[in-house]
């Protein structure tokens, strides 16, 4: 490999990874304002509704990435049983806002939901009568939130002429089930069945039906699934009933069997077949049975709390660690039944949320840019310079599809800036350039540097960038008689949120770092892909790269090696966090480092770190993943791994350190991240 340049100055910039590949996986979030085209009528989501998932629904897994709902698409509100089946079934990616009681003709029926829809309530009007949802085989990438869904009961208890369920699946994956009521249907209030998998279900409210929630009906054992933070209350079975789930991670749920009422309980966590259960932190009072098992299949309890129960309580086998999957926090069992009674089901408040949301969409300056003249600018840089130095409220830059040619700065007295993407993918809204460290300014002051050479440059705090790609396509093989460092996108800035965004190059793609040695700059990205070959998420800022893809790229000259971070860590401060993400790309095996310590500027004060954790490693990665760097040993500074998967992961060892349990738990993304929780803005 050729000996690679380092760069001499301490310019900062920000990461942001790239997008997703047309094989499908990653979604950018959607732009609070964007207008739909579709006919009916168009509102702002609550800024709650864009979350993406936890639990298994956030792994990347069976070409999806996390579930994200519709992101991707319009957002319509719906008042109309005609209008919710017309966008629940559509082909096209939705964010569809319940926004009135909606009874199903005939009772039972069950919409048909397609994949790429987020399904949600606004504040409690949000309702669907008399039916509800069925999620069939292949689809993928749903949410329902924040919605009631009760009363297709037909009078018999037990009944077994009908199957009217408030959700059913058959084969789906990647769904989220999230703050809603489900309530007294004629059949079950949740089936997952027949191979779903990747599914998470939270902070619902389900009681008054004979059955809760089934999981199963398939010989095979695939279904992952977590389960957290429900109340279960006046149900008799299935709560839920867990057949051949390859695992099942249930906490924080709370099942309550009221005394004195018609409804009493036959079970409560029930692991059927061949199902590895861990069961944690859940608080069960009244419940008879309130664990089973079936001698094949596994529970793991820790942490529950029993009041008033009696039968059963089973725990026995060996099952799996979730954190091998994804990060989660436990709340005390004790706290459980206050915690759900008052935060569980439909967020009441979400009317609230929605017209804050809305009235602050409303004050935020909009400007739009468009290559056709169509907008009010026809470059990204004249909507940025016509932000008013000094401004306190949101400005969102509106960038319509096409390739932007061109150099952007946004100065450090412009916060509370959005660069947005308006197309249906981020790889409509393009902006890039070609600039290197040692290419000569056209005033001929010399040449632009590391720093200098950014395609976009963010030095304003509270920045936001979605549904674009930044790109430096600058040719180092034509080039290759000057210094090759050619970054795509630079932030020197604290509260910067990239989500959904393609950062593309070679070598130094993305720099991240801070205004100052003294100063903080955290970077939070997500959903998200960075693509390059050499040092190419490097600098000083605090960074997470959370539930995104790092995709390696071969050098100009078709060989495979390279570096992906390089951190220039202050002391007492955090580096570079790669978290619930995948590192992979068409390079060769063994070809890559994680990273290495840049001592910038060869000063010896600085403390690099690099966690890489919970990520997938494809066999690009070597064995010894961390490497020397000018002089500077890599194991005098802070590089560790904390169970990564794939055939590039390892087990621990003085080339390969790993965090203990108890290391990891203080290197959490909230401990990157401190006070600051990034939203859509």
């Amino acid at each position: 490999m050729a000996q690679h340049r380092r760069r001499r100055t301490t310019a900062l910039a920000l990461g942001v990874p790239l997008a997703l590949t047309a094989a499908g996986g990653l979604a950018y979030g959607f732009l609070p304002g964007a207008q739909p085209k579709a006919s009916a009528a168009t509102t702002a989501a609550p800024a709650w509704a864009t979350a993406t998932a936890d639990g298994f629904a956030s792994v990347n897994a069976l070409g999806q990435n996390g579930t994200y709902g519709g992101r991707d698409g319009q957002i319509v509100t719906v008042k109309t049983l005609a209008d919710l089946e017309k966008y629940a079934t559509a082909s096209e990616p939705y964010v569809i806002v319940v926004a009135a009681t909606i009874t199903m003709d005939p009772v039972g029926k069950e919409i048909k939901v397609q994949s790429n829809k987020t399904i949600v309530g606004s504040g409690t009007s949000g309702q669907i009568v008399g039916g509800g949802f069925f999620l069939g085989a292949g689809v993928h990438n749903v949410i329902i939130r924040n919605l009631t869904i009760r009363d297709a009961y037909q009078g018999v208890w037990n009944d077994k002429e009908h199957d009217f369920d408030a959700i059913q699946m058959d084969g789906a994956h990647h769904v989220w089930i999230d703050h809603n009521d489900l309530r007294h249907m004629a059949d079950g209030l949740i089936d997952v069945r027949k191979d779903s998998t990747y599914v998470t279900v939270s902070w619902n409210k389900l009681s008054q039906d004979n059955k809760a929630f089934g999981i199963g009906w398939t010989e095979n054992v695939v279904t992952d699934i977590t389960i957290h933070h429900n109340w279960i209350r006046e149900t008799e079975q299935r709560n839920p009933s867990t057949d051949n789930a390859a695992h099942a991670h249930l906490y924080n749920n709370f099942l309550e069997d009221v005394a004195g009422t018609d409804i009493n309980s036959s079970y409560g966590n029930y692991s059927r077949g061949a199902t590895k259960m861990v069961l944690e932190n859940s608080y069960f009072q009244g419940f008879k049975n309130p664990v089973i098992k079936d001698s094949t299949a596994s529970i793991v309890q820790k942490g529950n709390t029993f009041v008033g129960t009696s039968g059963r309580n089973e725990s026995g086998g060996t099952a799996f660690d979730p954190k091998t999957f994804y990060a989660y926090t436990l709340d005390k069992a004790a706290d459980v039944p206050a915690l759900l009674k008052s935060g569980a089901g439909p967020r009441g408040s979400i009317g609230t949320t929605a017209a804050a949301a809305t009235t602050k969409a409303a004050a935020a300056t909009t400007l739009t840019v468009a290559k056709d003249g169509s907008g009010q600018y026809s470059t990204v840089q004249a909507a940025v310079n016509a932000v008013p130095a000094g401004n306190t409220s949101r400005v969102v830059i509106s960038v319509k599809p096409g390739t932007y040619r061109e150099l952007v700065k946004v100065p450090s007295n412009k916060p509370h800036v959005t660069i947005q993407g308006t197309g249906s993918s981020r790889n409509d809204t393009v902006i890039v350039y070609n600039n290197a460290s040692g290419t000569p300014k056209p005033d001929g002051s010399g040449t632009y540097g590391t720093g200098g050479s950014a395609t976009v440059a963010v030095e304003a705090d509270d920045f936001q960038a979605r549904n674009l790609t930044v790109s430096n396509d600058f040719d180092e093989k034509a080039n290759q008689n000057i210094a090759q460092q050619a970054v795509a996108l630079r932030t020197a800035a604290d509260k910067v949120f990239l989500d959904g965004v393609i950062v593309s190059g070679d070598q130094d793609t993305l720099l991240v770092d801070t205004a100052s040695k003294d100063k903080l700059g955290r970077v939070y990205m997500k959903n998200s892909y960075v693509v390059g070959n050499v040092d190419f998420i490097f600098g000083r800022a605090t960074a997470v790269i959370d539930k995104s893809v790092i995709t390696l790229k071969k050098r100009w000259d078709g060989s495979s090696a390279g570096y992906v971070t390089a951190p220039s860590t202050a002391a007492n401060r955090k580096g570079i966090l790669i978290a619930n993400s995948t590192v992979n790309g068409d390079v060769s095996a063994a070809s890559f480092y994680l990273g290495r310590p840049w001592h910038a500027g060869g000063d010896a004060s600085l403390d690099p770190q690099a966690t890489v954790r919970n990520t997938s490693l494809s066999a690009a990665v070597k064995s010894t993943p961390w490497t020397d760097m000018s002089g500077f040993s890599w194991k005098d500074d802070r590089f560790a791994e904390y169970k990564n998967t794939g055939a590039g992961s390892g087990a621990a060892s003085s080339n390969r350190p790993q965090l203990t349990d108890a290391q990891a738990a203080g290197q959490e993304v909230a401990d990157w991240l401190g006070d600051w929780t990034p939203s859509a803005a």
